[in-house]
């Protein structure tokens, strides 16, 4: 739904480009956690609302993402060709567009995981997140910054868990955008 906004943007141009572009912009100006956070302060605490909080935040990013991939895609002899038989302005853009802009959004989606992993957790973390006896990683670290003095452990596995998860879906992101760009795996070959 959110790169059908991008793909819209970019794909009809004009007012709607800048209406659309000016809202995501609006979101984009606030900064991601303080945010979600007054998002979750108004919707009330809980794993629903700090879903819905992380993905209000990351809006902007998969909206501008798709608007500038279609910007380049809408030209490609594809696209064009989609014009020929008579198909509709919205047709061509979700029936060409959208498979020619899957990559990067398969790719920021995965990354942004990363990013949404380490928002919950500050949320849960704060307090407004995931509520016990749920199991957060930010709600362990809450437990474990209480007892640092006297445990350091309670407070390092679960940092150290989101360390590595991060760090393996940032991994998983690089390894993605190598399969899918045909430029990246052709260099890898050489």
């Amino acid at each position: 739904m959110i790169t059908r906004v991008g793909v819209a943007a970019g794909f009809v141009g004009g007012k709607v480009d800048a209406v659309l572009m000016r809202a995501t912009d609006a979101i984009w100006t606030f900064p991601a956690l303080m945010l979600a956070l007054a998002i979750t302060s108004v919707l009330g605490r809980g794993v629903t609302n700090a879903m819905i909080a992380i993905g209000v935040v990351n809006i902007p990013l998969f909206a501008r993402l798709a608007r500038a991939s279609t910007l380049s895609v809408r030209e490609m002899d594809v696209v064009m060709a989609g014009r020929a038989p008579g198909v509709s302005n919205p047709g061509i853009a979700f029936r060409y567009t959208l498979p020619n802009i899957a990559a990067p959004i398969t790719v920021q989606a995965s990354l942004l995981f990363a990013v949404a992993i380490i928002t919950e957790a500050s949320l849960s973390f704060l307090g407004v997140g995931v509520q016990p006896p749920k199991p957060s990683w930010g709600l362990d670290l809450r437990t474990g910054y209480q007892f640092m003095s006297t445990s350091l452990a309670q407070a390092f596995f679960p940092g150290l868990a989101i360390f590595v998860t991060v760090l393996s879906l940032n991994f998983l992101g690089d390894g993605i955008r190598t399969a899918l760009d045909p430029r990246l795996s052709r260099r890898g070959g050489e």
